[in-house]
């Protein structure tokens, strides 16, 4: 019989048993549930509400829920509601009447509301750490090719001359923002709202404060209603992770077009690789595939969640059971991407030649050239017009800047001397680019060294 049954004539018919269950996903929130509970019992034993007697039983008999679920004795009741109900129910059975006054002065709608709170707050601690790892790996590497000469792109066009370190710590800048959205999202959610009730608190002379310092609270929610309905905290992480996968998704496109012969950039560990049925040759980045598919899948987590609050009135609502699965899931999507692209990006291989190769082509230098001029007085925009024209004669000529004669740079412009060739050399031009956040070696340790500070002061 459900516990709240006394309302109602006859039993509930088994199919919307069924679809309004959420024991199959809630039930990983069982730690937390038990330590709401705890929590409660605590603060209504301190005010006199339940006796110590009972607290004692109520404490102890969770606990050894707690322990029971945590061996494997105990197993989930399929035909349970939800993970609250299974609780109080498997309580009930095991000491009897105290169980019973356990849910004295509490909802399930406040109830859910903290363990949600409470669950997603230990999901951000454990995720942040992850986060902080895939960091230090884009640090070391970038350290080991802060000098890795490669080229730049805009429109997917080489554009200027940069290092692989400076590439990769762009995503370390990402994936730090990242870092603060986390945090500020977990401090944000850290509110309780135990205490609201179904939506309007209660008549018993709670502690609120007190649950809030056994839970670990930074303070109450200030509004009942907004207690029970609030979802934002849901929507806030889904977006964290949301754009988290958009950074991983970028990274992973850039992976997938490295490895390809056309580029041939780097060359992925073979134990983050697959073949082909069919083409014994074939050795495919799948990991950075399924990541860059699998961002989509969390973006979906993200509009679930906004689309079915958007039409909620005040306060709770059924449809509200929805946001469980939908973050629980952006959740599991972000944390196996995370763990997978780690060691991936660790383990795969810099082809440095073939980099430096390619960033002797496609005239990337052509910036160094038009500045070489305009440091001798010519002004920017007529070197901007002589290089170009340096470049079309190269191409029509099937020739570099590099490999022009000194006579043909000063047919275009007298002022071109001999060290022409040194200003314009990729080494040159890359470690010249010493402004703060450029691709210069120094500029990329720079860069290396503030980022894992800043990584050891969170």
């Amino acid at each position: 019989m459900k516990l709240w049954a006394g309302r109602f004539g006859k039993e509930e018919d088994s199919r919307v048993n069924d679809f309004n269950s959420s024991i199959s996903f809630d039930a990983r929130m069982y730690r937390q549930d038990i330590k709401g509970s705890i929590a409660h019992a605590t603060m209504l034993g301190k005010t006199g509400i339940i006796s110590q007697e009972d607290v004692k039983a109520i404490i102890a008999g969770l606990n050894g829920i707690l322990q029971d679920l945590e061996t494997g004795s105990l197993e989930f009741d399929p035909q349970a509601e939800d993970i609250h109900m299974f609780i109080e129910a498997t309580l009930t059975q095991r000491i009897g009447d105290a169980g019973k006054r356990l849910h004295t002065a509490r909802s399930r709608n406040d109830q859910v509301a903290v363990d949600l709170r409470l669950y997603l707050r230990d999901e951000i601690e454990g995720l942040i750490p992850t986060v902080k790892e895939l960091i230090g790996v884009l640090c070391n590497k970038a350290k080991e090719h802060c000098a890795t000469i490669m080229p730049g792109y805009t429109h997917l066009q080489r554009a200027q001359p940069i290092t692989f370190g400076h590439h990769l710590m762009a995503y370390a800048q990402m994936f730090l923002r990242d870092l603060d959205r986390l945090s500020c999202t977990k401090k944000r959610m850290n509110q309780m709202p135990l205490g609201s009730g179904a939506l309007a608190g209660t008549t018993y002379p709670i502690d609120r404060e007190l649950t809030c310092e056994l839970l670990g609270f930074e303070k109450p929610c200030a509004n009942s209603l907004d207690g029970v309905s609030d979802r934002d905290f849901c929507i806030d992480l889904a977006s964290d992770l949301s754009i988290l996968m958009m950074h991983l998704s970028r990274f992973s496109e850039e992976i997938i077009a490295w490895c390809s012969w056309e580029f041939k950039f780097i060359e992925l560990d073979d134990a983050f690789a697959t073949g082909s049925s069919i083409m014994p040759q074939k050795k495919n980045p799948d990991v950075a595939e399924l990541v860059r598919g699998k961002a989509s899948r969390v973006y979906g987590d993200l509009m679930g969640l906004l689309s079915f609050m958007k039409g909620l009135p005040l306060a709770y609502n059924k449809d509200m059971q929805e946001d469980k699965e939908a973050i629980f899931d952006a959740l599991d999507t972000a944390k196996l991407c995370l763990v997978t692209f780690i060691p991936m990006l660790d383990t795969m291989r810099v082809l440095q030649e073939n980099m430096r190769a390619a960033a002797a082509k496609g005239f990337i230098n052509a910036t160094d050239c038009a500045d070489y001029l305009t440091k001798k007085g010519v002004p920017f925009r007529d070197a901007y017009k002589i290089t170009g024209t340096l470049v079309a004669q190269c191409i029509q000529e099937g020739k570099t800047l590099e490999t022009l004669e000194l006579d043909q740079y000063q047919a275009q412009c007298s002022v071109f001397g001999e060290d022409v060739f040194e200003a314009i050399s990729l080494e040159t031009c890359v470690n010249g680019r010493t402004s703060l956040g450029g691709p210069a070696p120094a500029s990329v340790l720079r860069q290396v060294e503030e980022v894992l500070s800043e990584l050891n002061s969170l």
